[in-house]
Parts: C-alpha cells; structure tokens; sequence
C-alpha cells in the first residue's frame, strides 16, 4: 500500500430528521472516491446519537444498508478516539473528516467545533457559517446587512407564540398577509414547512414547525423561478452556472427532492447571459455573507412580476445523490464529481494550514 494515501474519515448518519438523505449522500460519495488516492474511513452516527468506526475501506459499499456497520467492534468511544487521535499523535490518525450530515448536529456547526476540537481539518463551511446557514433567521440578517435582496419575512420563538399566540398572528397578517410559507428556523430539505391560505392553516402550521424547531420564520409568498448556484472555495470562491428547479409540487419539497423524483431540473436554467451572471454574482455575495469556505448552494427567486432576484437561502451542506443539483451543476460547468471531491479536501486542508499558521497565543510579540 502506497505510504502517500490521504487518510479520510466520512462521517454521515446523524440524530437528525435528514438521516436517510445523509445516506444517500454517503452512499454516492463513497462510490466516487478514488481508491488508489485515499483510504476512507467511514464513521456512522445513529438517529440515537451513537457512533460507530468501520475498518478501512478499500472499495465503495454495495448497497445502503451497509453504511449502517452493523459489524464494527466498538463503539462512541473507540470512534471519538480515532477521530482525537491527532491530538495524541496516534499513528492511525486522519488526515482530514469529511462531513456528509445534512440538517440538525451535522450542518449546524456542532460538530464542526469538534472538529476544530479534535484539531482535525474538514470539508465544508466553518462553525460561524454551518451555524448562521442552519439558522434560517440568522441568515437572513445577515443578508440583509450585506445589502441582498429576500422577501419580507418574520419570526418568533415558541415562547412568545404560546403568551402571545393573537398577537404573532396580527403581526404575520399586517407584514406578510396570505399565503405565507411557515418554517423550522433550524432545519434543511424543507421539512416542516408548510403554506397557509388563512388564518386555521396558520396556526396549524406553526404548531406542525415548532414540533422540529423552538423558532419559526415566517416568509410572504412570491411568484416566483426557483434558481440555483453552487459556489466552490474559500477566500476566492467560484460560481457554477445556475440551474432551475421547476417543481412537481406547489413548492419544492422534501417529497419532490428525494421521494416523488418529479422535480425537473433545467441545467443551465434558460436565462439570458446577463441574468446569469448577476445571479452568480449574488452566489458569491451571499457566500462571503455567511462567511462561507469549501461549498455551498445558494438559492434565488426570480419574481415573475418584475424580474427581482431575491436570495431564499444558502445551504452550506448541499445534498450530493445523483439528483442533487449541487455536483450536477459544477458538472455542467466543467468540473467532475470525482474532481470535485479532490478539490473539497484541498480546500479543507488548505484552511487548516492558513489557521495552524496563526498565533494564539497572549498576542505579546516575539
């Protein structure tokens, strides 16, 4: 065995309701690894929070079922273990994790502070941005402080709609009026999100959001072109081209993503050149809003009344199955999945270097 293979943990699973997507998404990249560049480590986390460490892995899996490993020996500790093992210079330590968890705990920048914990380098978003990114109400903050376009919306905790439950519902009528969308401040992949026609649909709508989330966000409805832009980087970050969703639904959904497959995804979206530029742009606009480092899909509408384009959110853990529109627009942009993956680890390494070159220490100078 070549002494020169990165050694790459992957970590997916997670105690979140996007468990199975994260399979999916760790089924797809584990079969598109190169095995003769690295050695993969798979690490799965159950929907109980449990961890668990496979041996070294020296081909994909063949099917789902068995990301799952279900015959490791060991279990959360000998798996933590491994992955602080450089911080105790153990001689089986990784060289980089690769995080493939979409939604609470995995996306969220939990687990990225462990990483920089375990002082360990990782694909992806950073704690600051993973966190402000999951945070639908965070995000648009600081949108808006960055002076991006998005439609009116608002928000409240579940306190406040349980002492005040009139009021919160004046407050979305006089701002937002119907329909409005209702969502989980803090979850991907649209669950928990629901459209509401009157005041009933409301209120049974946040009480179906405050089942995932303590906060909800509450956003006006817009007419609107779904359109999407990966971004690839850190300090100088790239756009692909965009690519639009038309939906089989009456918005796209957990369904339409990953059950129903009858979301259409017109790749490049048909826009002028023009357009597609300024979309791009915005992309990278809302990644640097963020603080965004590796990869990242921003999300617009384009609102058919009078052609503004409005940021919905940026994802910074993009599904990466075969449907996901994340690799398959850098694909149309000329860059391959199994590139894409080489060029996510040199981005999370390259990160790590810049941060191990700082001084931490009381800031007195040598």
């Amino acid at each position: 065995m070549s002494m020169d293979k990165l050694k790459v943990g992957v970590v997916y699973g997670g105690k979140s309701g996007e468990h199975e997507v994260s399979l999916q998404t760790a089924f797809a990249v584990t079969n598109a690894f190169d095995y003769e560049k690295y050695e993969l480590v798979p690490f799965y986390i159950s929907k109980q929070g449990t961890w668990k460490k496979g041996s070294v892995m020296h081909a994909p899996f063949a099917q789902i079922e068995d990301l799952k490993l279900e015959h490791a020996a060991g279990g959360t500790q000998e798996a933590l273990n491994a992955l602080f093992g450089r911080l105790y210079g153990g001689e089986e330590a990784l060289d980089v994790m690769f995080p493939l968890l979409h939604g609470t705990f995995g996306e969220d920048g939990t687990i990225q502070g462990m990483f920089e914990m375990a002082d360990m380098p990782y694909v992806g978003a950073g704690v600051l941005a993973s966190a402000g990114g999951m945070d639908k109400v965070v995000m648009k903050k600081l949108f808006a402080q960055a002076g991006i376009d998005q439609c009116a919306f608002t928000y409240f905790n579940a306190t406040q709609w349980k002492q005040s439950e009139h009021e919160m519902i004046v407050q979305v009528e006089d701002q937002l009026g119907y329909p409005c969308f209702i969502k989980p401040a803090n979850l991907g992949s649209s669950v928990g999100i629901s459209k509401a026609r009157n005041r009933d649909e409301l209120k049974t709508a946040v009480e179906f959001a405050l089942r995932y989330d303590t906060k909800v966000v509450i956003e006006e409805f817009v007419e609107a072109r779904e359109v999407e832009v990966s971004v690839l980087g850190n300090d100088e970050p790239m756009a692909s081209v965009p690519g639009e969703i038309v939906s089989s639904g009456e918005y796209y959904d957990y369904a339409a993503k990953y059950i129903d497959g009858q979301s259409q995804m017109l790749i490049p979206a048909p826009l002028d050149p023009e357009a597609a530029d300024r979309i791009r742009e915005a992309a990278l606009q809302a990644f640097r809003a963020i603080e965004g480092n590796g990869i990242s899909r921003a999300d617009f509408f384009i609102r058919k009344s009078d052609g503004a384009l409005l940021i919905n959110e940026v994802n910074t853990m993009p599904g990466f199955t075969p449907y996901s529109m994340y690799p398959l627009l850098w694909r149309e942009t000329g860059v391959s999945y199994a590139e894409l993956l080489d060029r996510m680890i040199e981005l999370a390494l390259e990160r790590y270097n810049r941060k191990q070159a700082l001084n931490y220490e009381n800031g007195v100078q040598a």
